[in-house]
């Protein structure tokens, strides 16, 4: 078994305190099962990656730009360029 130390701030102190008042639990008691509960949540609910998120996004048909990122100036030239008719 090894010993923490933890800094909680005062709104989860007081959340804490409520809970041990509540429940009659000891903090430690308190504590252990919080991070088992938050333990099985995470495993309920696995990470996604960015990839994953991205590919469910519907980012239209796109294709509509006049330069590449790396090249705005001249994108912005043509755009006034077909803006103006010259």
């Amino acid at each position: 078994m090894s010993l923490r130390t933890v800094r909680l701030d005062d709104e989860t102190e007081k959340a804490l305190k409520q809970l041990t008042k509540k429940t009659g639990w000891s903090v430690s008691t308190a504590l252990k099962r919080g991070v088992l509960v938050l333990r099985d949540e995470v495993g309920r609910n696995p990470q996604q990656s960015a990839f994953d998120i991205y590919s469910r996004l519907d980012l239209g048909p796109g294709g509509y730009a006049l330069a590449p990122s790396t090249d705005t100036r001249r994108g912005m030239q043509l755009a006034l360029r077909r803006k103006s008719h010259r």
